[in-house]
């Protein structure tokens, strides 16, 4: 197992310097899910709750989240991100699916970016459906893949 790199050798926390790596492409995507009553889900996929559109001010919530996410995580790096995708599925009654995907020419990996939007994503869609379904839950939030950098590819079984 690796070693934990946000600690020094006194156990001090900090920023890991990320100066010397090369700057390579990479690419990170993450799920989450949302699961709710089935009239919820479909309040949301007709566009019928009195908020508006969830999905799209969810996919805008967490596009605007990745970018934010050296501000809300203590260690993370700022980065330039090249791009951030989130998308929906619907593969049950009951629940709402996030899939973000985050992207960077950079020296450091994205896979907090893609987390953070699923993350923030759910929570709007939450926020935007309370009203109707107080026992909504999130959860399964998770790396599925990322791409780039030393450690190389990795694919979720």
């Amino acid at each position: 197992m690796a070693e934990l790199t946000h600690f020094n050798e006194d156990g001090a926390s900090r920023m890991v310097d990320v100066s010397e790596k090369p700057v390579t492409a990479r690419m990170a995507r993450a799920a989450g899910t949302v699961r709710m009553q089935s009239a919820t889900r479909q309040l949301i996929v007709d566009r019928k709750l009195s908020k508006g559109d969830v999905l799209e001010v969810a996919r805008l919530a967490g596009i605007m989240a990745a970018k934010k996410t050296a501000d809300l995580i203590p260690l993370c790096h700022p980065l330039g991100l090249d791009a951030v995708e989130v998308e929906f599925e619907t593969p049950g009654d009951d629940v709402v699916r996030i899939i973000a995907v985050a992207r960077v020419q950079g020296r450091t990996g994205v896979e907090m970016e893609a987390m953070t939007a699923v993350s923030v994503a759910a929570l709007t869609i939450y926020d935007m459906c309370k009203a109707v379904d107080r026992g909504m839950t999130i959860g399964e939030i998770e790396l599925l893949e990322k791409a780039g950098g030393k450690s190389g590819h990795y694919l979720r079984e």
